[in-house]
Parts: structure tokens; C-alpha cells; sequence
């Protein structure tokens, strides 16, 4: 009878210890989806900050740029303007020049 009590205990545990262990694999499971998870989530904001970075870089050259090039008006002058009025005016097939 004593032998058996024991069987039955040990069952138990070894039933309790599979259990244990079962429960320790469901939670490592489900650490390692949110660690996967929250890894996709960050690189994912990782890639729009760094994308709006390289965007604004982008418009600082292209303003840089653009301020470095001469204004259009300071290089045409008043005599070169007034030849080009001429010609339009000339022009036949010019709608403005009536």
C-alpha cells in the first residue's frame, strides 16, 4: 500500500513539475513575441526619424543652394529688358504685342 502512495505521489509531481515547465515555455514563448514586437515597433520609428533626418538635411542643401545663386533680377538689367520688349513687340505671332 505504501509503495503505492508513492506512485501516486510521484505521478503528481513529475504531473506537476511537466506543468511547471509547460507554463515556462508558454512564457518565454510570449516574451519573446513582445521583445519581436516591440524590436518592429522601434525600428519602424527608428526609420521615420531617421527618414524625416535626411529630409530635413536635404532641405538645408537645397536652400543653401539656393541662397549661394545670384537673384534673377540682379542679372538682367534695365537696357537688356527693354531689347526684349522690342522683340516681342516685333513679333507677329506674339498675342501680347498689340
Amino acid at each position: 500500500m505504501q509503495s503505492k502512495l508513492k506512485d501516486t505521489g510521484r505521478m503528481w509531481l513529475w504531473a506537476f513539475l511537466a506543468v511547471i515547465a509547460l507554463a515556462q515555455f508558454y512564457v518565454v514563448r510570449e516574451l519573446l513575441a513582445a521583445l519581436a514586437l516591440f524590436a518592429l515597433g522601434f525600428a519602424a520609428l527608428a526609420a521615420v526619424i531617421a527618414s524625416l533626418y535626411a529630409l530635413q538635411k536635404t532641405w538645408e542643401l537645397v536652400v543653401q543652394r539656393l541662397a549661394l545663386r545670384q537673384p534673377v533680377m540682379s542679372m538682367a538689367k534695365v537696357t537688356n529688358m527693354a531689347s526684349v520688349a522690342r522683340l516681342a513687340s516685333a513679333d507677329p505671332g506674339n498675342p501680347k504685342a498689340a
